[in-house]
């Protein structure tokens, strides 16, 4: 009987219930009306609901995905948001405001403010698909020019330019990227700034080390503007517990290339209406850049010439770190980001390929025109025949071409660091300012900051130059002795100032002197550290790390007091090549160039290293294509192409193996049918003690060039005879430099085992982190281990660079003596015996004799 009065009060309760919700069945959570207490909410369906009763749970479950049409609670994502068991779960579903400000700093008025969590460990506010915010976006540009891209240590800035065309300019943008840090940076002192055209578009806490966490930020209408734009990366990290300058080397911040990008909205973003738009070209989500010419008449000899013009010139426009080139004759590749096709051909030839339009038949064409099946913009070069085309090719080429003799001020670098590298020709002096370095203040234990200048390619004084940096700098009376400033050339240690003096102090255009031995022609990346050591640190409590006192301070009225130093030209020099196209960015005549087989591959090849050393360069190198070697005589030649087209003597001139073109072949694996070589006693003999031996004699060269920077290749007269080179099978690219047969130009091949080899191996060594590697008188590339490795030059001939003077020459004496030092002891005792015995034979003559 007891068992009625509970079967009536369920279904007088399952009543109730259905009356109050018609809702389908939802188990979220939900306020009570009269009080602060949680209680899972029911919705039972319109069909009669079961006998059994339900039982409620101890704990209230997981809310399950909101109905259709409802806004999504947005998930938080900047770091880890699991909570433990016993924690009470959150006291709103969707609370009306945000319970922290936003994370961008500077929003536009008509901007929501969005929520950020206020935990220990916050989370950046996830992002909305473009189409909930204002329409499905039509175009995403990525925009780090890099494979890799990451901010290192307790602060870290890095800038570059983006070109964005007047399309994009005027459309709806936002920037979104993904980044993940180290586990050992604390959130709360760490943070992450973003800034377009110097203008803070985004600022938030570095704290996403278990995960990548993705951000986005809109960018305010009007900040970007057509042309360049200046994008920076600012972050500034401290550690979670160590206050030791060691410490500060564990703090990281990668961010993914593949998932930063601007998207903008609207369809007109993604068209390109003039051929200005071809500096618009970008990169990839690899941070590379790929320009794909289509051209039926490729094997047509007459088509070399002006499709290598017009691949220098896109290159200067497009100004990009990682660019290759690619040649077919019949089909569109898909078009993509960083992405751009050149289709070049007479009307008649495009016919199967792409509608040129009428104008094409009377008159030279280079525009923009729509692909018909993938909808991507294609540039058309046409023209009634190849001359027209030719003029075509010039129409957007001419803007890049500049006089051989012409000086430029800087190097084009600003596609990925900005601001462009000063070119120093002679005494220079250079604030901060004008290097890109701004004033900062900092608090941390270690601070870094790179800026960049160049040299020519006749630069000759790495034996005895010193430039010196003026500081302007402060640091408080809590920095300790034994706390340092260092000078860095190219990642060489170059300079160090100790600081000595306790009570701070300030300095004011210090003197810093910095060896030039490191530099090199073309770029060169300068680097200043301050290593900052105090009793807090020492101590370390809790909090030392997050403390927001300055304690050092760095002007941009410092100054870099660059001195006149030697020019004159070195014959080989592959740092030349690489650093300003030596010698071909100087030729007034075209440059020969030797291509015995013209492929696909062999051609992408050539295109890919002649952009490259056009950018370098900052002009187009002229070349002309020569059919047989014996047509070069002596002038400044090129030749490319396979091992087995290379002449043969043009490997003896330049100490190559004459026998490689029959054995150079990509490693394989060892044949089964090979028998282990045979080991003795005697053979292990002859090693230890011939390991002794190198090993003393190792020893010694260490301790000479440590103790007085003396190498044993300095204590020689004469400069001993180049070895012949012959590659190792693990090697899958060459190229070398050497001295044309009577000894008046320079030859380089570049050459690889096949023709596929060749272009995987240009593509490889003109990437930006390979190409200023190339030096010496011969480099090679391995495509297995990734590894650059040179030979360096042995023997070398000066040729003359600049007018004859006086001062010159005695820097070129100067910087020879240095580095020949048995000449230069000699020279110093023929001069010491020469005036002995002059002074004896004056004092000979003077005075009475008796």
């Amino acid at each position: 009987m007891k068992t009625i009065p509970s079967i009536a009060g369920f279904l007088l309760f399952a009543s109730a219930v259905a009356y109050a919700q018609t809702a389908p069945f939802d188990m979220s959570r939900e306020r009570e009306q009269g009080g602060g207490s949680l209680v899972p909410r029911l919705t039972l369906p319109a069909a009669p609901a079961p006998a059994v009763l339900p039982q409620m749970p101890a704990e209230p479950p997981a809310p399950a995905p909101a109905p259709s049409g409802a806004p999504p609670t947005p998930p938080f994502s900047m770091g880890s948001t699991s909570r433990p068991a016993s924690a009470p779960p959150p006291t709103e579903a969707a609370p009306a405001k945000p319970a922290s400000p936003p994370t961008q700093l500077e929003p536009p008025p008509e901007r929501a403010a969005e929520p950020v969590n206020p935990a220990p460990a916050p989370q950046a506010p996830p992002v909305r698909p473009s189409s909930q915010r204002t329409g499905a976006a039509a175009l995403q540009r990525y925009v780090i020019p890099f494979a890799k891209f990451g901010l290192d240590g307790e602060y870290d800035r890095k800038s570059w330019s983006i070109y964005i065309t007047p399309e994009q300019a005027a459309a709806p943008a936002r920037l979104n990227f993904s980044y993940q840090n180290a586990v050992v940076v604390a959130p709360e002192a760490s943070q992450l700034t973003v800034l377009l055209n110097n203008r803070i578009v985004g600022q938030q806490p570095i704290a996403s080390s278990d995960s990548p966490s993705n951000v986005s930020f809109e960018v305010p209408v009007g900040l970007l503007q057509p042309g360049a734009n200046l994008l920076t990366f600012e972050a500034t990290q401290r550690h979670r517990t160590d206050c030791t300058v060691q410490s500060t080397y564990e703090l990281w911040t990668d961010i993914d290339p593949a998932k930063t990008y601007l998207s903008f909205v609207g369809q007109e973003a993604a068209r390109f209406s003039n051929t200005d738009a071809i500096r618009a070209i970008g990169v990839d989500e690899t941070g590379r850049t790929r320009i794909n010419f289509v051209v039926p008449a490729l094997a047509q000899p007459g088509t070399t010439k002006p499709l290598l013009r017009l691949a220098q010139g896109l290159a200067i426009l497009s100004g990009m770190p990682n660019e290759t080139f690619s040649f077919t004759a019949d089909m569109l590749p898909q078009p993509g980001a960083g992405r751009m096709t050149i289709v070049v051909g007479t009307p008649s030839e495009l016919q199967t390929v792409i509608a040129t339009p009428p104008a094409a038949q009377a008159a030279p064409l280079a525009s923009f025109v729509t692909d018909p099946k993938s909808g991507g913009p294609v540039l058309l070069v046409s023209g009634p025949s190849w001359p027209a085309i030719s003029s075509a090719i010039d129409t957007v080429v001419s803007t890049t071409d500049r006089p051989a003799t012409a000086i430029r001020d800087a190097l084009a670098t600003q596609r990925w660091s900005a601001p462009d590298a000063p070119l120093i020709l002679s005494a220079t002096n250079l604030t901060f300012a004008q290097l890109g370095v701004r004033t900062a203040e900092f608090s941390g234990r270690r601070f870094r900051t790179n800026f960049n200048i160049a040299v020519p390619s006749d630069f000759y004084a790495n034996a005895y130059g010193e430039a010196t940096v003026l500081l302007d700098a402060a640091y408080t009376q809590n920095v300790l002795p034994g706390s340092h400033i260092d000078i860095y050339v190219n990642g060489n240690i170059a300079s160090t100032v100790p600081i000595s003096s306790t009570g701070g102090g300030i300095f004011r255009h210090l003197p810093i002197r910095v060896t030039m031995r490191h530099f090199k022609p073309g770029l060169n990346t300068l680097s200043l550290e301050a290593i900052l050591m105090t009793k807090e640190d020492e101590v370390c409590v809790p909090g030392t790390t997050a403390d927001a006192a300055p304690r050092f301070a760095l002007f941009d009225t410092s100054e870099l007091h660059i001195p006149d130093f030697a020019r004159i030209g070195q014959r080989p020099n592959l740092a030349g090549l690489s650093g300003t196209g030596y010698p071909y960015n100087r030729a007034i005549q075209p440059t020969p160039l030797f291509i015995d087989r013209i492929d696909s591959d062999t051609l992408s090849a050539t295109a890919t290293l002649l952009g490259r050393m056009a950018v370098v360069a900052g002009r187009p190198i002229e070349v002309e294509p020569a059919a047989t070697a014996g047509a070069i005589g002596e002038r400044d030649a090129i030749f490319i192409g396979s091992i087995s087209q290379m002449p043969p003597a043009v490997l003896a001139q330049l100490n190559i193996a004459p026998t490689i073109p029959a054995t150079w072949r990509p490693s394989e694996t060892a044949q089964s049918n090979q028998t282990e070589p045979s080991v003795t006693f005697d053979d292990w003999r002859s090693r230890v003690r011939g390991g002794v031996w190198r090993g003393q004699i190792t020893s010694f060269q260490e301790w000479l060039r440590r103790n007085f920077d003396i190498s044993l290749s300095s204590l020689q007269f004469v400069p001993g005879s180049e070895e012949v080179f012959t590659p190792r099978k693990t090697d899958s690219f060459l190229i070398a430099q050497g001295k044309s047969a009577a000894g008046g130009s320079s030859w380089t091949i570049v050459t690889a085992p096949s023709a596929e080899d060749l272009r995987e191996g240009v593509e490889a060594i003109t990437t930006h982190v390979n190409w200023p590697q190339i030096a010496g008188r011969i480099t090679t590339f391995s495509n297995k281990t990734g590894k650059v490795e040179s030979i360096p030059v042995g023997r070398f001939d000066f040729v003359a660079s600049q007018p004859w003077s006086f001062s010159n020459y005695r820097l070129i004496a100067a910087n020879w003596l240095s580095t020949n030092i048995l000449s230069y002891a000699f020279l110093l005792v023929v001069l010491s015996l020469l005036i002995g015995v002059t002074t004896a034979s004056m004092l000979s003559r003077l005075g009475r004799r008796e």
